[in-house]
């Protein structure tokens, strides 16, 4: 039997007004602002309005290290908060707006998948609102203001050497990574080294998904340090005089956009950091609206949780005062054979001793969520045809042996109706009262930081630091920047900076070659082993199968 394709089974589904998924959540017309009859966006002073309503609960959605055998967290999230509409709980989805990079490049689309998908899928996935326009042109505005400063005389004594700013686009092109520019002649700019960062590496995706209103988003604009003088102090978005246009640029990108899923529940999806190379969680704003409006929102965070689970808890939690009620941890019975060594042409077949071999990444998972952050967990076991019962229960048996409950998802195939199981084990954990805590504290150097996530989190041996790594941290406490989270950027497919090194691996060091501020956001960055922020395209894009007819009907967004 053949299935209908992702975007075949969303073309075909009846779609609502999203006037009336507002009016059914009882938000008053005049937040609505309409882009088309299938999504607006929700104007951020609402909250003022909801500001004496208790709050849902917060079920944040992870999931295993990724691998190509795929894991279905957002299909999951949205087939989760479908099941708790099932039983009769008033859900909210809190989601991040896909990039098109991922889009044209190995993923395709980004909306969920089978009968758990948000709808518009084709809007969402290619242009959607415009917000990631609207934060390339105001990167790209403060890489203009900044280059034309130093044209017209640099009255800040900006070193062109250690302009640390770079332009962006919301495409993967290893083509940009390093390139000169300013070239042709004197007219034509100061020659220097640049780069291109993808769109939702841009600190300014950082800074939009953490601000709660027009002045916070313009101060954080305006901390957003650029380069450095040739006597090395900072220089800042603000000293530029450039976080009043940024903002002005962003002035509707920072509202929330509101869609709906196949079954009409509401669905917030906001903002797109990547969580290999930036925090990886949908907006602060959308979070809280979801909050306020649902009994349960249900939310999820980047890759696997050692990324963008770690940096939920740690720096957006922390930022923001949220306490999730549980978390839910995404398996397949596929993707762990995967990380017990089977090849991918081969993991339809049963084997449960690739299978044993691959578990310790779940648990891993798991006892991070359960003893690392206090965070009761539930794992969710994203159902595929070529799962066999043995298999199931051999994953069923390794979690239970934990005292962590587990559940079947059908939603793929079966939509909210598949995720009842799943809805109603969540609901009886998120009943009872959590000790939710960091993993680390504010407190420590910024070495001591990053040590603490790579021991307790990977579960690696410890940190080597390069010489340039060492200078940066040096660099960032003496201005001040000591007390700030970190935000690990690093490989999605292993707990450590190789990607080759999968399961749940031991006796490994985590290699740091270089640390950077994101001071508008409110964290540092550290990069390790050979992550780019820039991605490339790989050898068959998937841009090569995405394709329009004459009525303006796409195909190949999976």
């Amino acid at each position: 039997m053949t299935h209908p394709s992702d975007i075949e089974i969303a073309q075909s589904a009846t779609v609502h007004p999203i006037t009336e998924i507002a009016e059914a959540l009882g938000i008053d017309e005049r937040y609505v602002e309409q882009y088309g009859r299938y999504k607006a966006k929700i104007d951020y002073n609402l909250l003022r309005d909801l500001k004496d309503k208790p709050d849902g609960k917060l079920i944040l959605v992870t999931a295993i290290s990724p691998t190509p055998a795929g894991e279905g967290k957002t299909t999951t999230t949205v087939g989760l908060a479908d099941g708790l509409r099932k039983i009769g709980k008033r859900s909210v989805v809190a989601l991040r707006e896909p990039s098109l990079g991922p889009v044209f490049g190995v993923k395709g689309g980004a909306a969920g998948g089978g009968y758990a998908q948000v709808v518009p899928m084709e809007d969402i996935n290619l242009h959607f609102t415009g917000d990631f326009h609207a934060i390339g042109a105001a990167n790209n505005l403060l890489a203009a203001m900044l280059d034309n400063h130093i044209y017209q005389g640099n009255a800040l004594n900006i070193d062109p050497r250690r302009i640390t700013w770079k332009r962006c686009v919301d495409m993967n092109d290893r083509q940009l990574r390093f390139v000169v520019d300013g070239l042709g002649g004197r007219v034509n700019g100061t020659p220097r080294e640049d780069g291109y960062d993808i769109t939702v590496a841009s600190e300014v995706m950082a800074v939009l998904c953490l601000a709660s209103d027009v002045p916070d988003l313009k101060e954080r604009l305006s901390r957003i340090i650029v380069g450095y003088t040739f006597d090395e102090k900072p220089v800042t978005a603000g000293d530029l005089k450039a976080a009043g246009a940024m903002a002005a640029l962003l002035k509707d990108a920072l509202k929330p956009n509101l869609v709906q899923t196949l079954e009409q529940t509401p669905a917030f999806v906001h903002g797109g950091p990547f969580a290999n190379i930036a925090h990886g969680c949908n907006s602060l704003t959308a979070t809280r609206l979801a909050l306020k409006l649902g009994e349960y929102a249900v939310t999820e965070a980047g890759f696997g949780a050692d990324l963008g689970a770690e940096k939920f808890l740690d720096i957006k939690c922390r930022m923001s005062g949220l306490k999730p009620a549980t978390a839910v941890v995404v398996a397949t019975v596929r993707a762990l054979k995967h990380h017990g060594g089977v090849a991918k042409d081969a993991l339809t077949q049963e084997n449960l001793d690739a299978l044993e071999k691959g578990l310790p990444n779940l648990l891993q998972h798991v006892e991070n969520l359960k003893t690392v952050f206090h965070l009761p967990c539930v794992v969710a076991i994203n159902a595929f045809p070529t799962d066999t019962p043995a298999e199931l229960k051999l994953v069923e048996e390794k979690c239970r042996a934990l005292n962590v409950p587990v559940a079947l998802s059908e939603v793929w195939a079966k939509g909210g109706e598949g995720g009842v199981a799943l809805a109603e084990a969540v609901c009886r954990v998120a009943e009872q009262p959590n000790e939710f805590t960091q993993s680390y504290g504010l407190d420590l150097t910024i070495e001591q930081k990053i040590e603490s996530i790579v021991q307790n989190v990977y579960h690696g041996d410890g940190v080597t630091f390069s010489p340039q790594a060492k200078k940066d941290a040096q660099k960032l406490a003496s201005l001040g920047f000591g007390n700030l989270p970190v935000c690990m950027a690093k490989t999605q497919y292993s707990f450590s900076d190789n990607a080759a090194l999968l399961g749940a691996p031991r006796g490994f060091t985590v290699n740091v070659r270089s640390l950077k501020v994101s001071a508008g956001a409110g964290f540092i960055v550290v990069l390790t082993g050979d992550i780019m922020t820039m991605p490339g395209l790989p050898k068959t894009p998937a841009a090569e199968r995405i394709d329009v007819d004459e009525t303006g009907k796409i195909s190949g967004l999976f």
